[in-house]
C-alpha cells in the first residue's frame, strides 16, 4: 500500500517537481473542456491549478470533482509538473480528491459588487486575491517596522488600552465605564507611556490599536488603526526626521523587494514608489503656507493644514515631504517650544505623495516641568490627571522625542489603494462596527 502523499504549501510547489504530493485547500473555480477538468486550487500561501483527465481518473475521482462548488474545502493529491502556461509555473495531475465540505453558493462573485455589499461580506471578502495581496504587504511592513527598530536597540514596550484621562480633550475619545472607578477612555496614543519607557530603557516602541471617535467620512480615517510609536531619551526634532526618513525609505524598498508580485496584482504603478530616496524635502510650517497662499488656499499663520493642503503640498514633490515647526497653538501640549520662536513648537508632519496626506507625526517633546505645565495650563488640562507624566520632568528629564506612524496609511499609500479601509482585515468607520 502506498503511503498518503506529503500535505505541502502550494507556495513551496516548485520544491517538489515530479513528485507525489498532496494541498489542501480550498476551490478557487473550477472548468470543463471535454474529458480535461481544471481546477483552480487555493490554501492561502498561494495557487495552483489541477488537471484531471476523465479517460484516466476514477470514477470516484471524477464524481467528487464534479460535486465541488466555488470555496469547497478540499485535500487533492497527484503528481506536480511544471507548466509555464499555469499559474505559479507549475500544474498539478491529479489523482485523488477527499472533499472536507460543499460551500454554499458563494455570494461573491465574478460581477461588479457595491463598497456596502463587500463590507458587509469582509469576512469572505478577504479571501479574494487582490484583499490578500493587500494583507500581505500589510505583514511585510508590520515585520520590518519591527526588524528597523530592533536593529537600532529599540525594545517593545507595550502600552495600554485603557487610560484613565483624556489629556487631550474627550472630543474624540471613546468613553466607558471602569468599575466604580468612573470613566475610562480608548487609547488614542501610546506616547505618554512610551516617554516613560524611554527613561527607564533609553530607546522603546510600542504598536498596537488605537482609537479615534473622530466622526470623519474621509478615505483617511478610521475610528480603529494601529500604529508604531518609537520614543527615545536625548533625541531632537533632526534626529527624528533622520529616522522616520529611513524608516520609510525601507519599508518602501522592503516592499519592492519582496512583495513585487503583490504589487504588481494591484497594477500599482511602480514609479513614485521607485523615487522614494533621501533627502526628503522639509518645508517649515511657514514656508508652506507661503507656497499655499501663492495656490490660492485662503491661509492664515495659526491654521492648521487639512487634506485640501497637503495634498497641493504633497504634490509639488516625487516623495515625501517634511513640514515642520507648526504653531503651538495647534498643537498639542507636550510637544517641545522652538527656542527660536515660541510661537512655534519643535514637530513634524511627513506628507506622502499621491494624496495620502500624513503618514507620520512627530516632535520634540517638552523636557522642561514649568513649561510642561504651563502648556497644560493653557490648553485647560487638569494637572493632577497627569501627575505621573510631570514626574518624568522631575527625575532626571532630558531632551526626547519620538513620532508615531500611521500603518494602515502607509499601506494605502504603497498599495496605491483608494481608502484605507481595504488596509485593514476588519475595518471601523463611522458607519461600520459589523462582521
Amino acid at each position: 500500500m502506498n503511503p498518503e502523499p506529503q500535505v505541502i504549501a502550494i507556495s513551496a510547489a516548485a520544491d517538489h517537481l515530479g513528485r507525489p504530493v498532496a494541498f489542501q485547500g480550498w476551490v478557487r473555480r473550477k472548468r470543463s473542456s471535454g474529458k480535461i477538468r481544471f481546477l483552480i486550487l487555493r490554501d492561502g500561501t498561494g495557487i495552483v491549478q489541477g488537471i484531471l483527465d476523465t479517460g484516466k481518473a476514477g470514477a470516484e475521482t471524477v464524481q467528487a470533482f464534479d460535486q465541488l462548488t466555488v470555496e469547497t474545502s478540499l485535500r487533492v493529491t497527484g503528481i506536480l509538473q511544471a507548466d509555464s502556461r499555469a499559474p505559479g509555473g507549475v500544474e498539478l495531475e491529479i489523482r485523488t480528491i477527499r472533499i472536507f465540505q460543499i460551500a454554499e453558493d458563494f455570494p461573491i462573485t465574478p460581477k461588479e459588487h457595491g463598497t456596502a455589499f463587500l463590507m458587509a461580506h469582509r469576512h469572505l471578502w478577504l479571501r479574494s486575491s487582490r484583499q490578500q495581496a493587500i494583507q500581505r504587504i500589510r505583514h511585510e511592513l508590520s515585520r520590518e517596522i519591527r526588524n528597523f527598530l530592533n536593529a537600532r536597540d529599540f525594545i517593545e514596550l507595550d502600552a495600554p488600552i485603557l487610560t484613565a484621562n483624556a489629556c487631550e480633550g474627550t472630543s474624540t475619545l471613546f468613553e466607558t465605564r471602569y468599575f466604580d472607578q468612573g470613566s475610562a477612555y480608548l487609547s488614542q496614543s501610546g506616547q505618554l507611556y512610551m516617554e516613560a519607557g524611554a527613561m527607564a530603557f533609553g530607546r522603546v516602541y510600542c504598536f498596537g490599536p488605537a482609537f479615534r471617535a473622530e466622526k470623519s467620512k474621509t478615505r483617511r480615517h478610521l475610528t480603529e488603526f494601529w500604529m508604531v510609536e518609537p520614543e527615545w531619551a536625548f533625541g531632537d526634532l533632526e534626529a527624528v526626521m533622520s529616522l522616520v526618513e529611513d524608516l520609510v525609505i525601507q519599508l518602501v524598498r522592503r516592499t519592492l523587494e519582496f512583495r513585487l508580485p503583490e504589487l504588481e496584482l494591484l497594477e500599482r504603478d511602480l514609479t513614485g514608489l521607485k523615487c522614494v530616496a533621501a533627502p526628503f524635502p522639509r518645508l517649515s510650517y511657514s514656508e508652506a503656507v507661503a507656497t499655499l497662499q501663492d495656490k490660492g488656499f485662503p491661509l492664515s499663520f495659526g491654521d492648521d493644514l487639512g487634506g485640501d493642503e497637503e495634498t497641493a503640498l504633497a504634490s509639488l514633490y516625487d516623495r515625501p515631504v517634511f513640514i515642520h515647526r507648526y504653531p503651538a497653538a495647534c498643537k498639542a501640549f507636550y510637544m517641545k517650544q522652538d527656542p527660536a520662536d515660541p510661537r512655534l513648537v519643535l514637530n513634524m508632519d511627513l506628507l506622502a505623495p499621491e494624496g495620502y496626506g500624513e503618514i507620520v507625526g512627530g516632535s520634540q517633546r517638552e523636557d522642561d516641568l514649568q513649561v510642561l505645565r504651563k502648556r497644560l495650563a493653557a490648553q485647560g488640562l487638569a494637572e493632577a490627571e497627569l501627575d505621573w507624566y510631570l514626574d518624568l520632568r522631575r527625575y532626571g528629564s532630558v531632551p526626547h522625542g519620538g513620532f508615531g506612524l500611521g500603518l494602515e496609511r502607509v499601506v494605502a499609500w504603497i498599495c496605491g489603494l483608494a481608502h484605507v479601509r481595504e488596509a485593514i482585515p476588519f475595518p471601523r468607520t463611522l458607519y461600520r462596527l459589523y462582521p
